[in-house]
């Protein structure tokens, strides 16, 4: 099964995201991610096996806590850039507590072989996929005034373990486990 760790984004948030996004998925024929799916990843595990779960969970719950932390939505972009992008993005704000939640989390779930991350941890919001064939330019110039545009903030207080499976419309991510953020 497919797994990662990743904070769910407010609802309120995730409106105003919403209505702006909206704007765009007729312009540009992406692979948009749904508001359902809105969140910021901790950590990608990839593949495991279903016999692993129990363990990734226990290793999930020994995190060290870093308590509550608001997390701010703001601006837009691609990765790696706009003249060849294969993601758009909202930006987060990472405060350090979820810089070092992401840190603790590779730590624990190293220890079960799940490979550490070798890039800078860098938060963000996936809203739409760029593949093979599918271009962005459409939206690309008015991305680019919008680039400090603020979404709102949250306070975090948990972080999920979450599935991620291939629906008839996309990814669906399923939460498996809620782990809080304050011991």
């Amino acid at each position: 099964m497919r797994l990662f760790t990743g904070i769910a984004i407010d609802p309120t948030v995730t409106a105003k995201l919403s209505a702006v996004v909206d704007r765009w998925r007729l312009q540009a024929k992406l692979n948009w991610s749904p508001p359902e799916n809105y969140h910021v990843t901790v950590k990608f595990l990839g593949e495991c096996a279903e016999d692993k779960l129990e363990a990734i969970v226990a290793a999930l719950e020994q995190v060290p806590r870093p308590g509550e932390f608001e997390v701010a939505i703001e601006g837009l972009g691609f990765f790696p850039n706009a003249r060849s992008p294969h993601v758009f993005w909202a930006g987060v704000t990472a405060p350090a507590p979820l810089e070092r939640l992401a840190s603790d989390v590779d730590d624990a779930l190293r220890t079960l072989g799940i490979p550490a991350e070798e890039r800078r941890y860098s938060p963000h919001l996936t809203l739409a996929r760029v593949k093979a064939g599918q271009s962005a330019a459409a939206i690309a110039d008015e991305i680019a005034g919008l680039k400090r545009i603020r979404f709102g903030q949250f306070t975090a207080r948990e972080f999920y373990l979450y599935r991620s499976r291939t629906g008839p419309r996309g990814s669906v991510y399923e939460k498996l486990r809620r782990i809080e953020l304050v011991e």
